[in-house]
């Protein structure tokens, strides 16, 4: 059972999040601040831990930089709608993710449990190597799952954990089509519903990143009702 620490000033996002993620077998610990929660950290680690960045006494880019000086504890942020600069420095900082408020309970839930698998292959794989932990090397691009690193022309680009998923997936096959059924299929667990849309916006932020460091980035094509593939530059 996988130790899960929600960590918000807002007690009705706390409590129905805590019942939600309950239901679905993880043990859960609350804290309504960053202060409260570093000091319990301090003395024992949870698996993962889901912090809102506005909060009082510490807020969460503060306990993620506190965090970060002695550990590689998988961090979720909750961010609010819009805010591209808190979801940018928090990625930088070393967030493995963001939601952004307000926030399906599912997706959330499918989130985590993306980390966790992501955990437990660096886990297991100290003495085998698979196709998704094994570096992957495109043209200009550079990935290396166990790292969660991702380069283009030997400049870092910084994804969430479902846009390395949906870029590995394409670019392990160059040229060949992917639908948004099968990308959907990479990125979420089959009991989450997600639509096109979803597939649609990840990677438009996906070549926005990629853009940042080569305007001139176009290696993932669009099949207009169809899917999408990568074209090795």
């Amino acid at each position: 059972m996988s130790k899960i620490a929600l960590v918000d000033d807002d007690r009705n996002i706390l409590t129905s999040v805590a019942m939600t993620l309950e239901a679905e077998g993880f043990e859960v610990v609350t804290y309504n601040d960053g202060q409260q929660a570093f000091d319990a950290f301090s003395k024992s680690l949870p698996d993962m831990a889901v912090l809102d960045i506005k909060m009082p006494r510490m807020d969460g880019m503060d306990l993620l930089q506190r965090l970060r000086q002695k550990s590689s504890l998988p961090v979720i942020f909750l961010t609010s709608k819009d805010d591209e600069i808190d979801e940018v420095l928090g990625l930088r900082m070393g967030a493995d993710d963001y939601v952004k408020k307000p926030f399906s309970q599912r997706l959330l839930v499918e989130r985590i449990r993306a980390l966790l698998r992501r955990q437990d292959a660096i886990g297991g794989a100290a003495g085998s190597e698979t196709e998704e932990t094994k570096v992957l090397e495109r043209g200009e691009l550079r990935m290396d799952p166990l790292r969660h690193a991702v380069s283009w022309k030997g400049m870092d680009v910084t994804l969430t954990v479902t846009e390395f998923l949906l870029l590995q997936a394409l670019a392990q096959r160059p040229g060949f089509v992917k639908s948004r059924d099968q990308l959907m299929d990479v990125a979420y667990d089959d009991q989450v519903y997600v639509d096109d849309r979803t597939i649609d916006s990840h990677i438009k932020r996906l070549r926005k990143k990629l853009r940042m460091v080569d305007p001139d980035f176009s290696a993932i094509e669009t099949l207009y009702g169809i899917g999408y593939r990568y074209n090795e530059e």
